[in-house]
C-alpha cells in the first residue's frame, strides 16, 4: 500500500499553495458575512471568480468550466489543502457543487453557457428544489407538477427546506411531468428563475438561525417556465436526481474526516471521560481517512464502489454528530457563544461561519438526513454489501 503521493501530485499541491498565498482575501475584505448559502457578498463573489479564472474552483473540470483537468489524486490534495487551511471555495456550495455540476453532466451546451458558467463565476447563485412536505427522503413521491403548454410548462406545487432560495437567482427544480408512470419515472427537472411570476419564496427560521435564516418554503402557482429550461430528457429526472446526489456525496467523506480533524484540534479534553471520547473522535477521523482513501484509490483505477460511499456517509455523519455533542457537553455554558464574539473574524474560516458548539451540534442532525438519510444508507449497506433480503 502506498501512503504517499507521486511527485506530480505534490507539485500540483505546491502550485495551489502558492496561489492561495498570493490571492487569499484579507480579513478586512471579509467583514460582511453571507446571510445564506445562496447569498454572496461582493468579496466572496470576487474570491470565487478568482478561483474560476485561475482554474482552481473545480480543478477536475476543463479550463472553460473553472478547472485544469486535474486527476482524481490531484483533486484530493486540492480538497485536503482547502480543509487544512479551513477555506471555503464558494459560499454558494450547492450552486457550485451540485447544480452547476449537474448541468455540466446533463445540460445542453446552451444551458452550460447560460446557467452553469454564471453560477461558477459567482455572477448568479442557485438553490436546489427537491424536498416537499410529503417527499423528503422519498423524493420519488414528489407532487409538484409541470404541464406542457405550447413552448412552456406550467408549474404548480410546493417545495420546502429549500436552503437559500430567498437569495437565489435560479432553482434547479424537480417536478412530476407524467402522473401515469411509476413514481420513479415521470419526473423531470427544470431551471426556474426565482423572479418568474407565480414563484413565491417564504424564508423560515430554524433553531440554529440568529440574525439570518436559511430554509424556505417555495410555492409555484401557474408559473410558466420555458421548455428550453428542461434539464436532461422529459420524464427522465430520476437519472438527474441520482446524478445530483452523486455530486453531493462524491467527496463528502473527506469533508467529514476534515471536520472531525478540526474538532480534534479545537476540542481540548478535560478529565477521564472527555479523554476517552476524544480518543474516539480521533479514531473516527482516522477511520474515515483510511476508508475514504481506499474508496478513492478504487475510483482512480476506474472501479466504482457505490456502497462504500454509503458506509462513509453513514460513519461520517453520525461520528460528527457524536463529536459535536461531546464538545458541547465539555464546553458548558461557553458552548452557547459564537466564536466570532471571542476571537478575530477570519473571512474564509469554516468555523467563522459555523456558529457556537450548540449551533454545530444542532446542525449535525442535518448531516444524517441530507444526501441520503442514515436509514437509507443502512438499507444500502444491508442489501448491497451484506446481501440481506429487502425488508
Amino acid at each position: 500500500m502506498q501512503l504517499s503521493f507521486d511527485a506530480d501530485v505534490e507539485e500540483f499541491r505546491a502550485e495551489f499553495v502558492a496561489f492561495l498565498d498570493e490571492h487569499l482575501p484579507d480579513e478586512a475584505e471579509g467583514f460582511e458575512r453571507p446571510r445564506s448559502c445562496s447569498h454572496l457578498p461582493k468579496w466572496a463573489a470576487r474570491w470565487q471568480r478568482t478561483l474560476f479564472d485561475h482554474g482552481w474552483l473545480l480543478p477536475g473540470n476543463p479550463p472553460e468550466f473553472g478547472g485544469r483537468n486535474a486527476t482524481l489524486l490531484q483533486q484530493y490534495v486540492y480538497a485536503d489543502e482547502l480543509a487544512r487551511r479551513r477555506i471555503y471555495r464558494s459560499f454558494n456550495p450547492q450552486g457550485v457543487g451540485i447544480i452547476a455540476a449537474s448541468l455540466l453532466s446533463f445540460g445542453t451546451e446552451e444551458q452550460k453557457r447560460r446557467w452553469a458558467v454564471p453560477i461558477l463565476r459567482a455572477e448568479i447563485t442557485a438553490s436546489l428544489g427537491m424536498s416537499e412536505p410529503g417527499a423528503g427522503s422519498d423524493l420519488a413521491s414528489l407532487k409538484t407538477r409541470a404541464v406542457p403548454d405550447g413552448d412552456h410548462f406550467v408549474v404548480n406545487g410546493q417545495k420546502v427546506w429549500t436552503s437559500g432560495a430567498h437569495d437565489a437567482d435560479v432553482l434547479l427544480t424537480f417536478v412530476r411531468t407524467n402522473s401515469d408512470a411509476p413514481k420513479h419515472k415521470g419526473i423531470s427537472v427544470f431551471l426556474i428563475p426565482t423572479d418568474t411570476p407565480g414563484v413565491v419564496r417564504r424564508p423560515f427560521a430554524s433553531v440554529c438561525d440568529h440574525d439570518d435564516v436559511e430554509f424556505n418554503e417555495v410555492f409555484f402557482t401557474d408559473a410558466r417556465v420555458p421548455a428550453e429550461n428542461l434539464v436532461g430528457k422529459l420524464d427522465d429526472g430520476w437519472r438527474v436526481a441520482t446524478g445530483s446526489l452523486g455530486h453531493e456525496r462524491a467527496m463528502l467523506w473527506m469533508d467529514y474526516a476534515n471536520l472531525l480533524d478540526q474538532m480534534a484540534i479545537d476540542f481540548t479534553p478535560h478529565g477521564v471521560v472527555e479523554r476517552d471520547r476524544y480518543a474516539t473522535l480521533v479514531m473516527d477521523a482516522r477511520a474515515m481517512q483510511l476508508l475514504g482513501s481506499a474508496a478513492m484509490a478504487k475510483a482512480a483505477r476506474g472501479e466504482e464502489d457505490v456502497p462504500a460511499q454509503s458506509v462513509l456517509k453513514l460513519l461520517g455523519s453520525e461520528a460528527l454528530q457524536r463529536a459535536s455533542e461531546d464538545a458541547l457537553n465539555a464546553s458548558g455554558a461557553a458552548g452557547l457563544v459564537h466564536p466570532a464574539i471571542t476571537a478575530p473574524f477570519a473571512p474564509l474560516d469554516l468555523d467563522a461561519h459555523s456558529g457556537s458548539w450548540f449551533d454545530r451540534y444542532a446542525r449535525s442532525f442535518a448531516g444524517t438526513i441530507a444526501g441520503g438519510t442514515s436509514e437509507i444508507q443502512r438499507n444500502i449497506v444491508a442489501e448491497r454489501i451484506l446481501g440481506l433480503p429487502r425488508g
